[in-house]
């Protein structure tokens, strides 16, 4: 038997998550209001002084996110990636392992650990400020096959993508270990920079690519049918989900297609993390024997319970039901 079931490797980025209005951010955050952009930790660190202690906390990243999740539903997880030795770093990795996974296999550098700031305004726009701090500093020579001892499977954050050397060293160990891998797409921007490594990959054998609608016109450079994007990843060999938010997924491998329908929600209180819960459903499921419909079922139940809640962790009142659920299926 494996020692794990499922290894992470990504960024370990630390999220902080707090309700402002638009007022503090006219006062505090220069910049435009909503997206994504990259600040220096002290700007991260005046922010957090701004806002007094009103900011929760919560370990993110998105390969994280999934393995997380997939920890909560009772898998054995690991995870690599470079962690700061500040008090962050040090949360992190207590966070991880109080959640169920392992943390041996965190590195660490005398660095500032990575950290994300989103700011969610009353009608659910975030607007996020992030240092990368250590986590941008793992490099391939740090990388060795002694990672992925033991794991079954690898799961591969996409923003590892944006180092082309990182990545391909990453894949190459993973396979070498003997791990089945998956790819987190992660977004249009990182398949526009990655696309012919990418592509490469799914032609040497990526046995599951998570993709949304925008990453995977971006991988094809082509307007299709959600399922056409899934028929046509999966013709490469391995399997192909292809979320589409609240519309649900397609999942594909070989001659069989599935659509994964929605799990409704009453109230949308933050995106964050969804996709990366949907991920964690499903290599949950995928990975203890599930059938695909199945797998993808679970993913769409983890995706809608995330959207409800404030940042990318499902509360701990709500795993039982989640637990019970993937116990149910087939």
């Amino acid at each position: 038997m494996s020692s794990f079931e499922l290894l992470g490797i990504g960024n370990p980025i630390m999220d902080f998550i707090a309700r402002v209005d638009d007022a503090f951010l006219r006062a505090n955050v220069p910049g435009d209001i909503g997206g994504m952009v990259l600040v220096d930790d002290s700007d991260i660190e005046r922010l957090l002084g701004r806002l007094g202690g009103a900011a929760a906390q919560a370990p993110g990243g998105s390969a994280a996110n999934a393995v997380l999740g997939a920890t909560k539903l009772g898998l054995r997880t690991t995870f690599v990636g470079m962690t700061g030795t500040d008090k962050t770093g040090e949360d992190y990795r207590t966070n991880f392992t109080a959640a169920g996974g392992d943390g041996t296999r965190f590195k660490r550098t005398n660095l500032p650990h990575g950290r994300c700031l989103s700011m969610v305004t009353a009608d659910g726009q975030r607007t996020m400020r992030t240092h990368l701090g250590a986590a941008m500093t793992l490099s391939p020579d740090q990388i060795s096959v002694d990672d992925f001892r033991g794991a079954m499977h690898a799961h591969i954050e996409g923003y590892l993508l944006f180092n082309p050397a990182l990545a391909e060293k990453v894949a190459a160990t993973a396979r070498a270990a003997g791990c089945t891998i998956s790819l987190e797409l992660s977004s249009f921007e990182v398949v526009n920079v990655a696309r012919d490594w990418i592509l490469a990959q799914l032609k040497q054998g990526v046995d599951v690519v998570f993709a949304n609608e925008d990453e995977a016109k971006a991988l094809f450079q082509k307007d299709a049918g959600y399922d056409d994007y899934a028929r046509h990843i999966a013709a490469f060999g391995g399997i192909a989900a292809v979320k589409i938010g609240k519309d649900g997924a397609w999942v594909a491998k070989g001659a069989e297609l599935h659509r994964i329908a929605p799990v409704k929600v009453n109230h949308v209180a933050d995106t964050t993390g969804a996709g990366d819960a949907w991920a964690g459903g499903f290599l949950y499921a995928w990975l203890r024997g599930k059938s695909l419909a199945s797998a993808g079922a679970l993913g769409s139940a983890l995706g809608a319970e995330c959207v409800q809640h404030l940042g990318a962790s499902i509360p701990e009142a709500h795993w039982p039901r989640l637990q019970a659920l993937a116990a149910s299926l087939k």
